[in-house]
């Protein structure tokens, strides 16, 4: 009874057994996100040096753009206090030690005052201009790693069709096993170009939208500044 008992059970474990081995060949089957990227070919060396240089113009632009959009609510009521009450050289050391660029830009005006209002005028745009050229610094690498990268991924697209062609030509086949290659190639490095080109594309717009926030309200400031210069009594 023993022996037909265990006959019985025979063909359970026999499913079992299987069961656990096929889970654990599809585990070993399993690709890890590095694993995968790096099926995509060589193509996705370059592709990967594109989106590290792109995270770091960005950061280190998002935060110096950030500094320089703080409120100057405060420095400009201290330099219209000082200008008021004849004070020049009090408003000078308030901006000279604002180290932002509405700061440089009010310095240079009252460095001007005395001089007509146009000269005022043009030395704060000039250095208006000069401030903005320092914030876009280094903006339009993104938009060119935004054109860029979907055009790596093409040429990953290019070289995995020929991966392909070159492999059935090889082992004169056409199977799974034969094309996959070219296929990962083919579609990885796409994939990966894309998304770069999508998020490089993104992130060049919020930095710009930033810069145009900053100059507006360096220009807003400037020109009430210089409306306190043409007031009656100065």
């Amino acid at each position: 009874m023993f022996l037909q008992d265990t006959s019985a059970l025979q063909p359970i474990l026999d499913t079992a057994t299987n069961t656990i081995q096929a889970l654990q060949a599809t585990k070993e089957q399993e690709l890890s996100l590095f694993e995968l990227m790096t099926k995509g070919g060589w193509v996705m060396i370059p592709l990967a040096i594109l989106a590290l240089l792109g995270l770091i113009i960005f950061f280190e632009r998002y935060f110096t753009i950030r500094k320089a959009s703080k409120d100057e609510s405060q420095l400009t009521m201290q330099v219209r206090s000082s200008i008021k009450t004849g004070n020049l050289d009090s408003a000078v050391a308030i901006c000279k030690s604002s180290n932002t660029p509405l700061g440089r830009m009010l310095q240079k005006g009252l460095l001007r005052i005395g001089r007509p209002i146009k000269d005022i005028e043009g030395a704060i745009e000039n250095v208006g201009k000069l401030e903005v050229s320092k914030l876009e610094k280094n903006i339009s690498i993104l938009g060119v790693i935004a054109g860029i990268a979907p055009m790596l991924g093409f040429v990953g697209t290019i070289i995995g069709v020929i991966t392909i062609f070159h492999d059935v030509s090889v082992k004169g086949v056409i199977e799974i096993g034969t094309i996959s290659g070219g296929l990962y190639i083919k579609m990885i490095s796409s994939a990966t170009g894309l998304i770069i080109g999508i998020v490089a594309y993104i992130l060049y717009h919020v930095l710009n939208g930033m810069v145009d926030r900053v100059v507006l309200k360096m220009e807003t400031d400037s020109i009430e500044f210089i409306d306190l210069l043409e007031e009656p009594g100065r």
